[in-house]
This record gives structure tokens, sequence and C-alpha cells, in this order.
């Protein structure tokens, strides 16, 4: 496991943040977003989802997914509004995982039992206009290394 702690001051620097992780991701990966309402999670997703080449990201809170035309393709979860694993099974989840593309999920602590052991967490604390602490971890050599690669040698291992 490798970890880099980071701040924010503002959204559009959390987008930067994403921009710098999504230059290292690929089809496969799985990227956790965890926080509060208001967070930034959004925010970190928009710069993934824009620097792989899409002008939109919107949450998906009300949809549960939204897919993204980007290479390769963004699958974007929301777990915030489901009860349990049950209901991502239901909208199709499995299919979604199976496809070439990077997996985002805002609220996975919701889902947890489906997360693989192999992701880059995200945990983002702070709301408003309050500075954003973002703890980004690799769990797995994959990600360890996307992590390392994105932030510098300072995300220790």
């Amino acid at each position: 496991m490798c970890e880099i702690k980071l701040t924010s001051d503002s959204e559009e620097e959390t987008e930067k943040l994403g921009a710098l992780l999504a230059n290292r991701l690929k089809a496969g990966d799985f990227v956790a977003l965890f926080g509060g309402l208001g967070a930034g999670k959004t925010a970190f997703c928009r710069g993934i989802v824009s620097a792989l080449g899409s002008g939109e990201c919107a949450s998906p809170t009300f949809t549960v997914v939204r897919e993204y035309k980007t290479a390769p393709p963004v699958y974007h979860f929301d777990a915030y509004r489901l009860k349990d694993e049950e209901e991502l099974y239901d909208i199709g989840c499995e299919e979604y995982f199976s496809r070439p593309g990077i997996i985002l999920m805002e609220w996975p602590e919701k889902v947890s039992g489906l997360l693989p052991k192999e992701r880059i967490s995200v945990e983002i604390s702070g709301s408003g206009e309050e500075r954003r602490t973002i703890r980004i971890t690799g769990f797995g050599e994959t990600a360890q290394k996307a992590v390392k690669e994105a932030y510098g040698e300072s995300a220790g291992g």
C-alpha cells in the first residue's frame, strides 16, 4: 500500500489533482471516492474525466451511473442513494465492471463488499469553503504505481 496526503483550497485545485491521476489510469482501474456531502468527490472525478477527453462530468446521484466516451471509457457511479449491494447488482454493475473502462465510484462505503482489492482510494475531508485534505491510497501493485507516478515519489510505500 502506498499513500499520499494532499490539500486543496478550491474546487479547481481538486479538479487538477484528479487530472494528475487521470494520466496514470488505464482500463480496468477502480477509483473509490470517500467523503461527506460537498467534500469534492465529483470535482475530483471531473478532473479525471476532463483530462481523459470529455467536456462534461456531473454527479450521477439520481442516475446511479454515467458513462463518458473518453479513452478509455469512464463509468462514474454514485452509490449514495443505494440501500445495499443488491441494488447495484440490479442496475447491472457486473456488466460495467467487466467492460474495458475505468470505474469511478462515489460513496463506495454503501457497497463495500463489491470493492476490488486492487484499487485507488481517494478520501476527501472538509466541505464548504474550508481547505480539503485529500488522502490517496493505492491498494495493489498497479494502483500503487499509478499513485506514485501521478503524485511523485513522496507517495510513501
